[in-house]
Parts: C-alpha cells; sequence; structure tokens
C-alpha cells in the first residue's frame, strides 16, 4: 500500500481559503442580522435577533482571530 504525501504549502492554502470563504459567509449573516435587528418591532423578536446578532458577532471576531494567526491580510 502506498501512501500519499500531501504538500504542506497546498494544505496551508486550502486552510486559508476556507477561512476567507468563512468569513465572507459570515459577514454577509452578520449583515443580514444588523438588518433583521433594525426590522423587528414585535418584543420576542427583538430578544432573538439580538441572540442572533450576538453570536454572529462572536463568531466573526474568532475568524477574525484566526485569519491574524495565520497572517491573512483583510
Amino acid at each position: 500500500m502506498q501512501m500519499k504525501r500531501t504538500d504542506p504549502g497546498k494544505n496551508a492554502d486550502s486552510r486559508r481559503q476556507q477561512l476567507l470563504e468563512d468569513i465572507r459567509k459570515t459577514k454577509y449573516a452578520l449583515d443580514c442580522a444588523y438588518s433583521t435587528f433594525e426590522n423587528v418591532v414585535d418584543p420576542d423578536l427583538i430578544d432573538c435577533s439580538i441572540y442572533e446578532l450576538k453570536a454572529v458577532q462572536m463568531r466573526y471576531r474568532f475568524l477574525l482571530k484566526q485569519a491574524e494567526l495565520l497572517d491573512l491580510t483583510m
């Protein structure tokens, strides 16, 4: 049985590309969460949108820190 060797540079590039894609998707989700928060009027929906907004903000901050660790520039 032969084992495949992977190029470490390819793996790092793949991780960077995935991280950039995750950041892009999370930024879109953050924009949507802000829009929802600005447009809801029902008190229950306001609470829900606040929780959603806070969760997406935390994910976005986490991804940006990961990008910083990989020395990616946004």
